[in-house]
């Protein structure tokens, strides 16, 4: 079978040769040139020689035969040697001469000045790697913030819904002192965002200071520093009845859960938004299986998430009634999302810092992976502003090193479990996260750290 198949093999090498040799000369011209079709028809000439006397048959005891393949093996000699000699350059009026006519000898003309070599050609280089400098800039002009038009389309139509269900509230509950509402989240706090989306609608309960006090979190039942109760006093004075908001104790506490069922019934069943909808050229749907107070919005332009919180200031805190999932229905979140956007501000207004920059891109990052997306908004602010405290530069040619920086005190927290807060050291922001949570997020950061190209790609 092998015999068969070199055997094979070199039938058709004898047998096409001439074909391929004949076809090259053909289409040579085309593809080398006229110069360089020259050459190598000089030496496809020798070498198709060659291979002509070495395949014909041999003519033994001839003197004359030996003389004419000696001579001719002395031409195909020639041949070759011309053939590795470089092509003359031609001229373009020289291009309709015969390819091998003899030149004719050249007319005597006066001496000139030599004419300096043309430049050799320069291949072109190689496309530049970026610097992460250059990718961070890049990814932020691309695909952060959303575009003026886009914004100024979301705040609007934020605000026309937001006044819609404010007018609805003071007509269905007249009798509970509801402040105004107003909005929240990075598309309002001029942070940039991703999307449309995270928008947050403020309600404020109006409490009688008299009436009401805070409990530590610490003092609460699950004994973490971020949870509040607000409990009712002075009952024997005061009984139930006298604040508005009494219908909403669960033993002696304002529970935020009952708040938030409450106003979650008139979000799915007694506000009309189809009718709102159309009025503001939208399509509104209220999350009905869902513990969140939050509307889906779909318009031409944009697509807004909008999340309303109930939310409560008293001595200098701010609570959300945002508990955490289990059995316990009377704690209210701290937040720090005013503090954190103001104090960001301040920094950057102070040394014309790129915190707010850093923290956009860093946000849309987080945001495009899912497994962290959890880190995005207030960890990633208390990170920087825990990262201001030891470096003060700040610029924007700073960024891609503060960035990669940011990378790394993330994983320092995330091994430890622990994110301080910044405005309150015993604040543990990652005590909600599960452990495969966080093994996942390190070990994705760990990955970015020594190549933060990595989260810039898109999911």
């Amino acid at each position: 079978m092998a015999e068969f198949a070199q055997q094979r093999g070199k039938r058709r090498d004898d047998g096409g040769l001439g074909g391929v040799l004949d076809l090259l000369l053909a289409n040579a011209r085309l593809v080398l040139g006229v110069s360089g079709a020259a050459v190598l028809a000089i030496a496809t000439l020798a070498v198709k020689r060659l291979i002509d006397r070495a395949t014909s048959p041999r003519e033994e005891d001839d003197p004359k035969a030996e003389q004419k393949s000696l001579e001719e093996s002395w031409q195909d000699l020639a041949l070759i040697k011309a053939a590795q000699k470089p092509p003359k350059k031609q001229r373009r009026e020289d291009l309709s001469e015969p390819l091998l006519s003899p030149a004719p000898p050249p007319a005597p003309e006066p001496r000139a000045c030599p004419v300096p070599p043309e430049p050799p050609e320069t291949e072109s280089s190689p496309p530049r790697c970026l610097t992460l400098q250059e990718k961070l800039l890049s990814h932020y002009s691309i695909h952060l913030p959303m575009s003026e038009e886009q914004v100024a389309v979301a705040q609007q139509l934020a605000r026309s819904i937001c006044a819609e269900l404010q007018s609805f509230l003071r007509s269905k509950c007249p009798e509970l002192p509801f402040g105004s509402l107003f909005l929240s989240g990075p598309l309002l706090d001029g942070l940039g965002a991703l999307a449309a989306d995270h928008i947050h609608f403020m309600l404020p309960v109006v409490l009688d200071a008299t009436l009401w006090s805070l409990i530590p979190g610490e003092d609460t039942v699950v004994r973490n520093p971020q949870y509040w109760m607000i409990k009712r006093t002075d009952l024997e004075y005061f009984p139930r009845g006298r604040s508005p908001w009494d219908r909403f104790l669960v033993g002696q506490y304002l529970s935020s859960n009952v708040l938030n069922e409450t106003l979650h019934k008139m979000l799915v069943a007694s506000i009309n938004w189809p009718a709102i909808g159309s009025l503001l050229g939208t399509v509104i749907h209220p999350l009905v299986a869902s513990r969140e107070l939050r509307l889906d919005v779909k318009h031409d332009q944009v697509e807004l998430s909008i999340a309303l919180f109930p939310v409560v200031e008293m001595e200098d805190k701010v609570l959300l009634a945002a508990p955490p999932e289990g059995l316990v229905e009377n704690l209210w979140l701290e937040s720090f999302g005013r503090a954190e956007v103001l104090k960001v501000k301040e920094l950057d207004a102070g040394d014309a810092g790129a915190r707010q920059h850093c923290l956009c891109i860093l946000n849309g990052v987080c945001r495009s992976h899912p497994a962290l997306r959890k880190l995005s908004g207030s960890p990633l602010a208390h990170v920087i502003l825990h990262l201001s405290s030891t470096e003060s530069d700040w610029t924007e040619e700073s960024l891609a090193t503060r960035f990669q920086q940011v990378l790394e005190e993330l994983v320092g927290y995330l091994e430890n479990g622990v994110l301080p807060c910044y405005f309150n050291p015993k604040v543990n922001l990652f005590c909600e996260l599960l452990e495969e949570e966080i093994e996942e997020m390190g070990f994705l950061l760990y990955r970015a750290v020594s190549e933060p190209g990595l989260l810039l790609t898109e999911k």
